[in-house]
């Protein structure tokens, strides 16, 4: 399994316009073969925010990072989202859950 770690720093600039496409995106990445899942955070006052992507393989990242629509949504980050962003992409050696019982 990989991950790609989104970490951002959001603008104040076209919220509405910027939750359109992410709400195009997440139903769009469900739609990748090998898709895992996701996980997304942000904090309020400073704007940063931590999406991390799971896939099963290095080519199902691939194609999520070049599909036509997400290619077009990235240069909407960089034209009009986003102050920063930065990408990395991690192989998971391991995982394991603990949950409390009490």
């Amino acid at each position: 399994m990989y991950a790609v770690i989104f970490r951002s720093i959001r603008n104040t600039n076209y919220v509405e316009m910027y939750q359109e496409h992410a709400e195009k995106m997440e139903r769009l990445i469900k739609e990748i073969k090998g898709y895992l899942g996701h996980q997304s955070l942000r904090n309020p006052i400073t704007r940063e925010g931590l999406t991390i992507s799971y896939f099963d393989s290095l080519d199902s990242i691939r194609t999520w990072r070049e599909h036509p629509e997400h290619l077009k949504t990235q240069e909407l980050g960089r034209n009009f989202f986003y102050e920063s962003y930065d990408v990395k992409v991690v192989k998971v050696e391991r995982e394991y859950e603990w949950h409390f019982d009490g």
